[in-house]
């Protein structure tokens, strides 16, 4: 199967960013595209923001839970968000659900909420959910102070789950210090033997 899991180092850091610009340039390259983000929180309307871009990048061609399985009103990980709900997260359906839309597509992308040990369930966390998924995993990071630690220890966690890491993408805005950004690269790919990239659409091409 041709597609990524695409997970965070943390919250806002950037994921649907990527996730988007990578069903765009897919769909360039000829590929008909299924965007999933199975559950959001922190949404104000029935279908959340995020999965809203997610489907428009992808061709705005899924319909029904193909959109989204989990809405939750409360800005917080996704078990605490559907416990404050009296609601039950069930990955087995979200694992149908993908492979159903996956099915009528060339090229899949699954945006995790939060990041890869935030729990979904009271057994499993969203590295749970990848590895049941089987996608390669791309680690978006930020690219300031902090990140190196951040991202080790989230790569870590990602090989001891026996998940394959595709790459790591450094989520680097406009106000960032483009030297202090190469040097962050720098480091994390030397530490944890990984390729580094920082986020551009260019570099986005590698991975459609």
């Amino acid at each position: 199967m041709h597609g990524y899991f695409v997970t965070g180092t943390d919250t806002g850091v950037g994921k649907t960013f990527v996730t988007t610009h990578l069903a765009r340039r897919a769909r360039a390259a000829g590929h008909r595209v299924f965007a999933f983000k199975p559950v959001e929180t922190g949404c104000s309307q029935i279908l959340g923001d995020d999965q809203t871009l997610l489907c428009e990048a992808a061709g705005a061609w899924q319909t029904g839970v193909c959109r989204g399985v989990y809405q939750f009103a409360l800005p917080a990980a996704p078990l605490v968000a559907a416990r404050a709900e009296n609601a039950t997260i069930d990955l087995a359906l979200i694992v149908r659900t993908f492979a159903l839309g996956s099915a009528n597509a060339s090229f899949s992308l699954v945006e995790g909420a939060g990041g890869w040990r935030v729990p979904i369930t009271a057994e499993h966390d969203m590295g749970g959910l990848a590895r049941q998924l089987e996608l390669p995993v791309l680690l978006v990071a930020r690219a300031t102070l902090g990140t190196i630690n951040h991202t080790l220890l989230s790569i870590e966690a990602i090989r001891r789950d026996g998940c394959e890491l595709a790459s790591v993408i450094l989520s680097q805005q406009p106000a960032d210090d483009p030297t202090l950004v190469e040097s962050n690269v720098a480091q994390i790919s030397r530490h944890a033997s990984v390729i580094v990239f920082r986020q551009d659409p260019t570099v986005l091409d590698r991975f459609t």
